[in-house]
């Protein structure tokens, strides 16, 4: 090869390898984009998801002898969607994990949300039917003392 062409041809690799770089960190930034938009999507649902499920304890607790009903029960009664259904107390949508506690002495619920992993979202939520409140951090497990969402 002449001296010219051997030029042209490393001008060539060095605009590709430069090309190939930046393409590479418009990936990674369309990545990280990407899996933010997941993670605001599932803790929008999750949020979404508490709420219908305190009004649906609502009317399950004043049409079935001032109880509430698992999640087992609210799914039979066709209260919620099939989406819910599984086990009584767990139920894995939408990227979190929901957990419904319900006990008879005094009548209560208790529903926690904890993301499956860090890519399906970095909030945990708490609702109970004491405060009626969604209570978030990101810290761990959210409880009944952690701060209140905003609305």
């Amino acid at each position: 090869m002449s001296a010219r062409i051997q030029k042209i041809f490393l001008v060539l690799v060095a605009v590709m390898v430069v090309g190939l770089v930046l393409a590479g960190l418009v990936f990674v930034n369309a990545f990280k984009v990407w899996h933010a938009a997941i993670r605001a999507g599932n803790e929008a649902a999750t949020v979404q998801n508490l709420k219908t499920i305190a009004a649906v304890e609502a009317q399950y607790f004043y049409s079935h002898q001032r109880t509430f009903g698992t999640f087992e029960q609210l799914v039979k009664e066709q209260m919620v969607s099939s989406k819910f259904a599984g086990n009584p107390e767990k139920v894995t949508v939408d990227g979190y994990i929901l957990t419904l506690t319900v006990t008879s002495e005094p009548q209560a619920f208790v529903i926690t949300a904890t993301p499956e992993s860090a890519i399906t979202g970095t909030k945990h939520f708490y609702f109970d039917s004491v405060s009626r409140e969604i209570h978030v951090t990101s810290e761990k497990p959210a409880g009944p003392n952690d701060p209140i969402m905003n609305k």
